[in-house]
């Protein structure tokens, strides 16, 4: 057998080319085209496909190989266009540092003498990760190349006649008069002296006629990154962990079981950049504090598609009955058992739904939130059952449905509805009782700024009278993007209004019938 399909298409004027082994010239081979037919040999038995790769020349087994533009996975590909910045803002494991590294090797091997300038936290992290590492540019050398470090020099020359220079995020004054054409930034977002060490090293790209910069880290809420991202001609590749199709799935799975959910996770794992605002009424830190145990998770997970009158609501009650009756029987199954985590979750005397219903039904999200209040006077975040795109009549439902069902189970009685009239007024609550006629609905006007209305809130998080049962991702984010200045976040804080209004209704004091004397 002979691979006939590696031969040039009709039309195709010049045989395949390894960039490693010949300089590009134009008519090579496309990416496109090398995978379809890689994609052959792999499709192929193991015996066809040895037979197969006998027929080729050393160099083009040695390309297959060692070649890394076929190898990349899409958040490792360079983008296209005139970009002078391509940050890759990923989470652990994504390949980052691979990308870097194959990144400054094109750079070297396209241009015989540029200068390269490597910056990382420390010198020895420059040394451990981004030229020792096991995705370092030692390690990812081609067979015919030889690079040499220079320890003492903080250099390292390529076989082309380039040179990469190390330089410390603790020094960055070492930056002041070496030039440049290209710079890898390694970890961003743990540089100490990091407006510094950025500034000086911008001044020095100034060799070549586009000089560029690439910047691998694991996403944190740093002043400086966010000040790059939003530079011009700046290119964001964002990714999570399990993007990278190259990781053992027993590790993805570990680190799911031990972090889903948490801020953490978010930030390392999902490669998320979580901003702390200046200003902002909560805190990262303050939410964390205020987080508890998710007693709750198997039943908002049913909340999210119980409609009133329905028979699956009628099971969950009747089930929720019997969990009463006979404490333990279903221990471990049905939807009550998550409600057993802990030994003593808080039982509640009050529960409301929170609503901030969309102007529209393409428009923002219908916001869903509920609270309640426990024994101890402490308001609880329950669930949050926010959804875009819902027609009235759809939102409508899902809040009827989360009134009924969080209601009867830790009151005996549907919970309120609290919901703001300057958004739609009278018609909200026309909406809601033509789902369900019995539905307590309490209509409340905005007559503070969201700040104002969210201040005491905020404050019961701070005194520890507010507690979050979990995790709520979304919800989260927007109140750390609500400042005094306004919400800074994108799109509507649906969610964080639904929730102020379900928790300032749990807080208000209710006035205590008195007698009149005549």
């Amino acid at each position: 057998m002979t691979l006939a399909f590696l031969a040039p298409a009709p039309g195709e004027a010049l045989p395949i080319f390894f960039k490693s082994l010949i300089p590009p010239a134009p008519g090579r081979i496309t990416r496109a085209r090398a995978l379809f037919l890689l994609g052959i040999l792999g499709s192929l038995t193991r015996i066809e496909r040895r037979a197969a790769l006998t027929t080729l020349p050393p160099l083009a087994l040695r390309a297959i190989r060692e070649e890394w533009w076929w190898q990349v996975h899409d958040g490792q590909a360079e983008p296209e266009g005139d970009w002078r910045l391509w940050a890759i803002v990923a989470g652990r494991g994504f390949g980052k540092t691979r990308a870097g590294a194959e990144w400054v090797w094109a750079r070297a091997r396209d241009a015989p003498g540029a200068r390269i300038a490597l910056v990382a936290a420390t010198l020895e992290e420059i040394e451990r990760v981004m030229i020792r590492g096991e995705s370092g540019l030692l390690a990812i050398a081609r067979t015919h190349e030889r690079p040499r470090w220079i320890p003492s020099r903080g250099v390292l020359l390529f076989p082309s006649g380039a040179e990469a220079h190390a330089f410390s995020a603790e020094r960055p004054e070492k930056l002041r008069g070496p030039q440049h054409h290209y710079a890898w930034c390694d970890e961003l977002a743990k540089w100490p002296n990091a407006d510094a060490t950025w500034n000086n090293l911008m001044l020095a790209l100034r060799l070549g006629t586009q000089p560029r910069t690439i910047v691998t880290t694991t996403p944190k809420p740093v002043p400086l990154l966010r000040r790059i991202l939003a530079l011009p001609r700046a290119e964001q590749t964002k990714g999570r962990t399990d993007d990278n199709p190259h990781l053992p799935a027993d590790f993805i799975a570990a680190m799911n079981d031990m972090f889903a959910g948490t801020r953490l996770a978010r930030q390392e794992l999902e490669g998320t950049l979580l901003d702390d605002f200046e200003d902002a009424l909560w805190t990262r830190e303050l939410i964390e504090k205020a987080r508890e145990p998710d007693y709750f998770a198997q039943r908002r997970r049913d909340a999210e598609s119980l409609e009133p009158g329905s028979r699956r609501e009628a099971a969950f009650q009747s089930e929720a009955e019997a969990d009463a009756a006979s404490p333990g029987a279903n221990e471990g199954h049905g939807p009550s058992a998550p409600l057993r985590l802990c030994a003593t979750p808080p039982s509640f005397v009050r529960i409301v739904v929170g609503l901030d219903p969309p102007a529209s039904t393409g428009g923002d999200s219908c916001g869903i939130v509920v609270c309640g209040k426990d024994e101890d006077g402490v308001a609880w975040v329950l669930a949050d059952l926010t959804a875009r795109g819902l027609s009235p009549e759809a939102w409508a439902r899902r809040v009827a449905g989360a009134a009924q069902e969080w209601g009867q189970l830790y009151t005996g009685v549907p919970a309120r509805v609290i919901a703001e009239k300057n958004q739609g007024g009278d018609m909200i609550a026309s909406v809601l009782r033509a789902v369900d006629a019995n539905l307590r609905v309490r209509l409340v006007p905005a007559t503070k700024s969201k700040a104002a209305r969210a201040e005491p809130i905020a404050l019961r998080f701070e005194t520890g009278r507010a507690r979050l049962a979990g995790h709520f991702p979304e919800l989260e984010d927007q109140l750390c993007a609500l400042t005094w200045s306004g919400y800074q976040g994108p799109g509507s804080p649906d969610r964080l209004d639904a929730m102020v209004w379900a928790m300032t209704e749990l807080f208000e004091k209710k006035a205590l019938p008195r007698i009149r004397s005549l």
